[in-house]
C-alpha cells in the first residue's frame, strides 16, 4: 500500500529507534509499511512467509533477501506456494536468494494450504486475522522501543489457532510481529514521525 504521504526531505526526523539510518531499504520499511493496516491477502501470506523465514535471524536479512523470496515463491502467491513438490523444494533449498533451510521452506509450503484452507473458511485471510484485534489497529503509545512486548495475549491467541490448523514457525513473538508488519497493532514510539499518522487509521485506509 503506497503512502498517504510526501517522503521527500525527511532528514532529520526522529524514527523508531530500531531502525538503522544507514540502511535505506530499512528506512522505506518503517516510513512506508511498518505498522500500516494490512487488508490484502497476498500481502498478509507474504509476511507470514517473510516473519517465519526471519525466525532466529535478524529482520535486516530478510529485507536484504526479500526480492529473492518473491522471485522464489512465486510473488507470495500461496495457490501456486501450496503447489510445490518435493523438487521444488529440493530446488530452493540450493537457491542463494533465500535463505536455505529446508525446515522453513517445507513450513512455507505447508502454511500456504492452511492458509488457503482459512480462506475458504472465513472468505478470506484478513477477515479471520483481523478477528484477533477486534476488527481495528490497536494504537499504543509507547516512549521507548524497549518497552514494546514480544507478544501479548492476542498473539498468544492468534499463534495457538494457527497451530492448531496446522501452521508451523508461527509461535507467538513472530506473530505479534506479524501484526505489527501488516497495521493489526500500531507499535511507532511516540516520538516517531508515524506515530501521529498512524494513530488516526483513516490515513492509510484504502
Amino acid at each position: 500500500m503506497a503512502p498517504m504521504f510526501d517522503a521527500t526531505g525527511m532528514a532529520g526526523v526522529s524514527r523508531c529507534g530500531w531502525v538503522d539510518p544507514a540502511k535505506p531499504y530499512y528506512l522505506a520499511y518503517h516510513d512506508e509499511e511498518w505498522g500500516v493496516p494490512v487488508h490484502d491477502d497476498r500481502l498478509h501470506f507474504a509476511f507470514l512467509l517473510l516473519e517465519g523465514a526471519q525466525a532466529g535471524l535478524s529482520w535486516d536479512t530478510i529485507l536484504r533477501k526479500r526480492a529473492g523470496y518473491r522471485q522464489a515463491f512465486a510473488e507470495f502467491d500461496p495457490v501456486v506456494v501450496a503447489g510445490f513438490g518435493p523438487e521444488r523444494i529440493d530446488a530452493l533449498c540450493q537457491d542463494p536468494a533465500i535463505v536455505r533451510n529446508r525446515l522453513k521452506i517445507g513450513s512455507a509450503v505447508r502454511n500456504a494450504r492452511v492458509f488457503l484452507a482459512i480462506q475458504e473458511a472465513f472468505g478470506s485471510f484478513d477477515a479471520y486475522v483481523w478477528r484477533f484485534v477486534g476488527g481495528a489497529p490497536r494504537i499504543n503509545h509507547w516512549r521507548h522501543w524497549r518497552e514494546i512486548p514480544a507478544t501479548t495475549p492476542e498473539s498468544d491467541a492468534l499463534s495457538r489457532d494457527l497451530k492448531g490448523r496446522g501452521m508451523n514457525f508461527v509461535g507467538s513473538t513472530i506473530m505479534y510481529a506479524h501484526m505489527q508488519a501488516t497495521g493489526l497493532v500500531m507499535d511507532h514510539t511516540v516520538d516517531c514521525f508515524r506515530h501521529a499518522w498512524l494513530s488516526d487509521p483513516r490515513r492509510d485506509a484504502d
